[in-house]
């Protein structure tokens, strides 16, 4: 039985990897890459449940007012977490805990831009089931286990503690 591949299936610059030599190869320091994908799902976790319990303070400050926009609430609040968190420190507190961060194709820790643009990335991926899916089924099968976002922007996760 053959591996869920999406070779084919995507526009040509989704298909084809950026190079990126500022960056650990996946196939000679394969540590830094190494069950990324799965510790992006557990930090996702733990950040949405950060995020929640930000927004039940929210809804109690406003005196459950706050319920009346619940939805937008949570986007705004979601959205100014992923960012400030990825502006200050290439990740999220949930990605911290699970030892992972982002860099840039150059190596280097996102800049306030590339965190805003992987914010605005990852949002509207999440309001879009369809793109979730490709996101997810890109970094079960890319080399780097890079996300529909993390392709357009050149962004990669990798082990913060890898080869230390």
């Amino acid at each position: 039985m053959s591996a869920l591949s999406f070779e084919g299936a995507l526009p040509s610059f989704l298909s084809q990897e950026l190079p990126m030599p500022a960056l650990p190869d996946p196939d000679l320091q394969s540590e830094f890459y190494t069950d990324v994908a799965p510790k992006r799902l557990f930090a996702f976790l733990v950040d949405t449940g950060l995020i929640m319990l930000l927004v039940a303070l929210a809804v109690l400050l406003t005196a459950f007012t706050g319920l009346l926009i619940l939805p937008f609430l949570m986007l705004c609040i979601g959205f100014l977490y992923r960012f400030v968190s990825l502006s200050r420190h290439s990740a999220t507190p949930g990605m911290r805990l699970m030892a992972i961060e982002f860099r840039t194709l150059d190596g280097a820790t996102f800049t306030t831009g590339m965190a805003f643009w992987h914010t605005l990335g990852f949002s509207i991926s999440l309001a879009m089931p369809l793109l979730q899916v490709i996101s997810i089924g890109l970094m079960l099968t890319s080399r780097r286990g890079q996300g529909l976002t993390d392709h357009l922007l050149g962004s990669v996760a990798i082990h913060r503690q890898a080869g230390s």
